[in-house]
């Protein structure tokens, strides 16, 4: 329950001249993001200089005044990087605490120049751009290193052949490879659309002021270039307002992580004792507290189950976002958390999946034993087309094959040459050539398909989609 008690005056904040009273402790500690946001101290203190140079050149500071800011902020820097910043209970955000700091250093008859024509509202936003930017290149670095792995396993295990599924029932024969390489197209799509993704982050919003614009004639430009910005957002009410950025980033990854759970559960299945395709590494495994004899693969399902959190933080955000008025609201604060918990998710994720591929034991004999006759049963069908049968035909004619081995409870391959002809007398001699997994694949020879030749070229695409990306 709040309290009626106002003890933490709000004349200690830097926007408290206008009022009189104090401000309910509840409210400090619920309206404070300081917890959080303290994590772009850097990038707040180098938009700061950039700040103050920029004023300098403009003349609302001296040059002597920018460099007793300057280093003033360095000495602020200097402290966040070697873990003795104090944090005092008036700091309600990492730009409060930094400008307080400075004023101690240098006093704040001139730290109180710093802030000329700026507002929280645009400082904020340039520092989580600042601080996005960073860990998307930190992500695709992750995220190269992870497609190499799917890469060179591709290349290893190419002789591998599986069960392939759809409905989860076996379906047709395929490469191991060409499963990896669906999921390496799909992460490297991911790639591209991070790429895309940065180039509308790396914008900047410095020198809109609270939502108007800047009235000292700031050079936004060269702030820009001087914090690696590729250009300025235009417009002064929708820079300081937006964070579509955090959206799309959001968005990318749900998105992403929705492909690493559909990657994990395909592993979490083939892992257990009814399918026994792969082996995970114990470094990515746990045990139970009970079972003796458990080996459970708890970081693949924990890169499963983290897509939800991922999901629930882009909806979250969503619909905190959908009902705002223009220009800078203070539920907009409510972008902080989820981008940072989603970039350290999706880091996370990235590299735990690149460590369990890494460290996986393929297991080809239980592969090759889940192996089925009736696996083939299109490439008995495509035996007849090959003959001049129209395909709808064939199909009909196959699937009698089938329900004929079920009807005998055999395998499909072990049918007489007899009973074929009793179904259908145009098969001959030579179809029981079809009924050869290593065949099977290599008959799919069409770009994308599961042959050697096939999935040797998608290897070298997927190679030149994340040179191109990197």
């Amino acid at each position: 329950m709040a309290t009626n008690k106002a003890n933490a005056p709000a004349a200690g904040m830097l926007w408290g001249g206008r009022f009189t009273g104090g401000i309910d402790p509840l409210m400090h500690q619920y309206n404070a993001s300081i917890s959080y946001d303290k994590l772009l101290y850097k990038e707040d203190i180098l938009g700061s200089i950039a700040f103050a140079r920029a004023n300098a050149k403009s003349g609302i500071i001296s040059d002597d005044e920018f460099a007793e800011i300057e280093r003033g902020l360095r000495e602020v820097l200097k402290e966040w990087d070697t873990d003795t910043f104090a944090i005092m209970p008036n700091d309600e955000d990492i730009h409060t605490a930094n400008e307080r700091r400075l004023g101690e250093i240098i006093s704040k008859d001139i730290a109180g120049k710093l802030h000329t024509g700026r507002s929280r509202n645009e400082q904020v936003v340039c520092d989580m751009r600042m601080w996005l930017r960073e860990r998307i290149h930190e992500i695709d670095n992750h995220l190269v290193a992870f497609l190499q792995v799917v890469i060179a396993r591709a290349e290893a295990e190419i002789d591998y052949i599986m069960p392939g599924y759809t409905h989860l029932q076996r379906a047709m024969p395929v490469r191991f490879s060409a499963w990896l390489l669906s999921f390496g197209f799909a992460f490297a799509s991911d790639l591209e659309r991070l790429r895309e993704i940065y180039k509308r982050v790396n914008k900047s919003p410095l020198g809109c002021g609270a939502l108007a614009g800047n009235a000292f004639n700031i050079d936004r430009d060269m702030m820009a270039k001087e914090l690696g910005f590729d250009g300025i957002l235009w417009n002064s009410m929708g820079a300081v307002a937006s964070r579509d950025f955090v959206t799309e980033f959001l968005q990318w990854g749900s998105m992403f992580m929705g492909h690493i759970s559909n990657w994990s559960q395909d592993l979490i299945l083939w892992c257990s004792s009814e399918f026994g395709f792969i082996t995970i590494a114990d470094s990515y495994s746990t045990g139970s507290s009970l079972m003796p004899q458990k080996k459970n693969p708890d970081g693949l399902e924990l890169l499963r189950g983290k897509s939800g959190r991922c999901f629930g933080q882009l909806a979250g955000f969503m619909m905190t976002n959908k009902a705002l008025t223009s220009t800078y609201n203070k539920d907009l604060q409510e972008s902080w958390e989820p981008m940072l918990d989603h970039v350290k998710t999706i880091s996370d994720s990235v590299q735990i999946a690149n460590g369990i591929l890494s460290t996986l034991t393929i297991r080809p004999e239980r592969m090759l034993a889940a192996l089925d006759p009736t696996l083939l049963a299109t490439d008995l069908a495509d035996f007849l087309v090959r003959k001049g049968v129209p395909f709808r035909e064939t199909h009909h004619i196959s699937g009698r094959v089938v329900a004929k081995s079920e009807e005998l409870d055999i395998p499909m391959n072990t049918l007489s040459l007899e009973q074929l002809k009793a179904i259908d007398d145009r098969f001959t001699d030579d179809v029981m050539d079809i009924f050869n997994y290593e065949t099977s694949v290599e008959s799919r020879s069409a770009k994308g398909g599961t042959s050697r030749s096939s999935v040797l070229e998608q290897i070298k695409v997927l190679k030149a989609i994340y040179i191109i990306c990197n």
